[in-house]
């Protein structure tokens, strides 16, 4: 009796161990395959053009880039291009304007592109000028300049009609008079230094020139 009760333990014994080993086997097996499985990276989310622009730029901008405060730019219909530089350098603090640095400061590159293609598809509403139409000062500054004091021809690098020259001169036809009166005044303090020509150019105008040039340009087409 005691022989089979000794035998018995002996086989619980070894029984107990065949399943610890093989226990330890599995356990060895799996963290080997989880150190060999390359871990899974976040997923992450990008969001398009549309829902920056819902979010971020249609409160000053609007949804289809025609803004209704004028002191604000129109977008619709601007060059892609000059988006991109504009919304690169207010990033980079090159062109100081404290609200757009903070809002291009969470875009990445690829946001600034998806957003310029966006705005540059959506159509442009036009306007008309106040006063500044056929004949007037502000037409014979945008198209003939200021010879007294060497101001160019506006039309030289903004076209006839305002429509600018792809990756050198932005679309000015239909901009508001109260926007593009600020950046020329900006431009001749220095306040906006991205654009050392047009730095140049305003500080050889009046306020009245530049006021008339800006009414001007709103009514372009």
């Amino acid at each position: 009796m005691q022989f089979r009760h000794l035998l018995s333990l002996n086989s619980v014994r070894v029984n107990l161990t065949g399943l610890m080993v093989s226990a330890l086997f599995s356990l060895s097996a799996h963290a080997a395959a989880t150190a060999e499985k390359p871990a899974e990276a976040a997923p992450t989310t990008t969001k398009t053009a549309e829902q920056i622009v819902g979010a971020v730029c249609s409160a000053c901008h609007g949804v289809d880039g025609n803004s209704v405060i004028t002191a604000n730019p129109k977008l619709a219909g601007q060059h892609p291009e000059y988006l991109v530089k504009q919304l690169t350098e207010f990033k980079s603090g090159k062109r100081a304007n404290a609200v757009m640095s903070g809002m291009a400061s969470a875009l990445s590159d690829e946001d600034m592109k998806n957003l310029a293609a966006y705005f540059s598809n959506q159509k442009l509403k036009l306007a008309a000028a106040k006063s500044n139409g056929a004949g007037s000062l502000g037409e014979k500054i945008y198209r003939g300049g200021i010879a007294a004091t060497g101001v160019p021809a506006c039309a030289a690098c903004h076209g006839a009609t305002g429509s600018g020259l792809p990756k050198q001169f932005p679309r000015l036809g239909g901009q508001h008079t109260d926007y593009v009166l600020t950046q020329l005044r900006t431009f001749r303090t220095g306040e906006r230094a991205n654009a050392p020509m047009m730095m140049t150019i305003a500080t050889k105008m009046t306020d009245a020139e530049m006021a008339a040039v800006a009414d001007y340009v709103q009514g372009l087409r």
